[in-house]
């Protein structure tokens, strides 16, 4: 698309805005244009057509001084050709008869070779020599992905607790505790609700949980993965893993993406589950809130698919089922 193409599709939509809008003025305003000019343009386009609009037509304006494309080539050819040569050398050469008697100044021949990166002898010279050649590029060792490296279910379960909120009915906040397998994508959470920070004894009672549900499949929590938050560092809940024989393992501080599995379910609850029910009921109570995520994670474990590295269009359950015979049986 050319310049001219640029500035005629401007002065259409100029034209349509203003037929848009029910106003020139504010047409004008919007796109920086004169109301005059606009006037002088419609003008043209009623007694002519939309073709007036377009600009007229120039010619590059022909300098006295202007060497020609096919005379640069030329100075290329040469300079090229003689490398040794500088730009006076260059205009004297091709004065001669056999090189075309071109009349040219030594000062255009090195504005020509400049142009084009050749105004340096070593310039040339390198370029003949392919010293300034591009180098072959050499292909990026693509860095190793970097995962969890686990491979049955149980091995890791990484916990988190989510924030939802205050309800306006009863005092306190309402925490969800949240445990997910990574190797599954199968999730377990509750809501209990709490004076102001997450309680040590909820999570502790869903670490028992998911053990005894794994347990009850025939496999067994190995490894439990969490953040340095206080109700994780408490002596009651690593009391708990140490009873359920479970190695804890803390997060990075200030790396919450090593616990990326728990942290990317919470936020697909949110978006799957709690901005609905907050969006269709106007009263809330732990009972509905704590029903509302059961249904979810009744749909979320057993009939939503997921694409994730292990789970592979598979639901959570079905996941946890294939994987029922890797899982050492505790």
């Amino acid at each position: 698309m050319s310049n001219d193409d640029v500035l005629f599709r401007f002065r259409l939509r100029v034209m349509a805005l203003a037929r848009q809008l029910g106003s020139v003025r504010a047409a004008c305003r919007l796109m920086d244009v004169h109301p005059s000019t606009f006037y002088r343009w419609r003008r043209q386009m009623e007694l002519y057509g939309t073709d007036m609009l377009r600009p007229r037509e120039r010619r590059q304006p022909r300098m006295p001084n202007a060497i020609s494309v096919i005379v640069e080539r030329q100075i290329i050819a040469f300079a090229l050709g003689h490398p040794g040569f500088g730009p006076l050398r260059i205009a004297a050469e091709l004065q001669r008869p056999k090189w075309g008697g071109l009349k040219l100044s030594a000062n255009g021949v090195w504005r020509v070779l400049r142009r084009n990166g050749l105004n340096r002898r070593r310039q040339r010279l390198a370029l003949l020599s392919g010293a300034i050649a591009a180098p072959e590029p050499v292909p990026a060792v693509p860095a190793p992905e970097r995962h969890l490296d686990v491979n049955h279910p149980g091995q890791l379960i990484q916990m988190d607790c989510f924030f939802i909120g205050r309800l306006s009915t009863r005092k306190g906040i309402v925490w969800q505790y949240t445990a997910i397998d990574v190797v599954s994508a199968y999730t377990w959470a509750e809501l209990h609700v709490t004076p102001s920070q997450p309680s040590k004894t909820w999570i502790s009672a869903l670490a028992r949980r998911v053990a005894s549900d794994l347990a009850a499949k025939g496999m067994r929590l190995e490894a439990v993965m969490t953040d340095n938050a206080s109700e994780f560092s408490s002596r009651e809940f690593e009391e708990t893993l140490a009873q359920l024989a479970v190695k804890h393992v803390f997060i990075r501080p200030g790396r919450p993406q090593t616990n990326g599995c728990v942290e990317r379910v919470q936020g697909t609850i949110l978006q799957e589950c709690w901005k609905p029910v907050f969006a269709r009921h106007l009263v809330l109570l732990p009972t509905g809130l704590s029903q509302e995520l059961n249904a979810y994670l009744g749909y979320y474990n057993h009939d939503r698919a997921h694409n994730g590295r292990w789970t592979r269009g598979r639901t959570p359950a079905i996941a946890l089922k294939d994987h029922h015979q890797q899982a050492p049986v505790s």
